[in-house]
């Protein structure tokens, strides 16, 4: 049985370092895909659209969670994102 992975990238449009976090989040899902041992999906929420995430991200995007933790802010690395990822399929 796979295990579900979702990932959650935190930013808003605009945002240099929230398009580099995204295209390292997406390089690092396509490696997954053949994988059957887990399914990783990606949700986005820009800071903009909710006031709670404003307040507690605005100066830390792109933020990047993993199953609801925060695992890295600012920059992602795709190292350590796999390892994370692979850590709990």
């Amino acid at each position: 049985m796979a295990r579900d992975i979702q990932l959650t990238l935190i930013g808003k449009p605009g945002c240099h370092l929230c398009d580099d976090a995204r295209e390292v989040v997406q390089a690092v899902m396509a490696e997954f895909e053949r994988d059957d041992a887990c399914d990783v999906s990606l949700d986005e929420l820009s800071i903009l659209d909710d006031e709670a995430l404003r307040n507690r991200y605005a100066e830390e995007i792109p933020v990047l969670l993993i199953d609801g933790e925060v695992h890295d802010y600012w920059r992602v690395d795709p190292v350590r994102l796999k390892t994370a990822i692979c850590a709990k399929s």
